[in-house]
């Protein structure tokens, strides 16, 4: 079975940079498309970056080159460097994987069967 578990959230001040990671186990190897989302309380859960069937690494347009998603080479472990953190960026964020996830679909959360507890970011104004 695959799990996923989020490490590194925190409290950080505004301008600073923050590296989250998750760590998979059980099955979750390289060909499982992997992605992080962040949500705000009374808000939809919305895609940051993700590492899709292909390979591709997908980001939404408002990211604008602030967060990095990687993954290190025995593919189980991916996370996400943020820089040039703001209050807005304040929420819990979560780590999701599943197989063959296609670029168009990389920011659908329906796609990924398997998700992180979320692990929270504080950004104080």
């Amino acid at each position: 079975q695959v799990r996923l578990a989020e490490f590194g959230g925190g409290l950080v001040e505004p301008g600073g940079s923050l590296t989250l990671s998750c760590e998979g186990s059980g099955y979750v190897d390289h060909r499982y498309s992997m992605a992080w989302f962040r949500q705000v309380p009374g808000k939809q859960r919305e895609g940051i970056a993700a590492i899709v069937n292909d390979g591709t690494v997908v980001y939404p347009d408002w990211v604008a080159g602030r967060f990095t998603i990687s993954q290190d080479k025995f593919k189980k472990t991916f996370y996400l460097q943020m820089n040039s953190l703001q209050p807005e960026d304040t929420a819990t964020y979560y780590c999701a994987a599943d197989l063959g996830v296609p670029r168009s679909s990389a920011f659908d959360r329906t796609w990924y069967g398997y998700w992180g507890k979320g692990t929270q970011v504080t950004v104080p104004s």
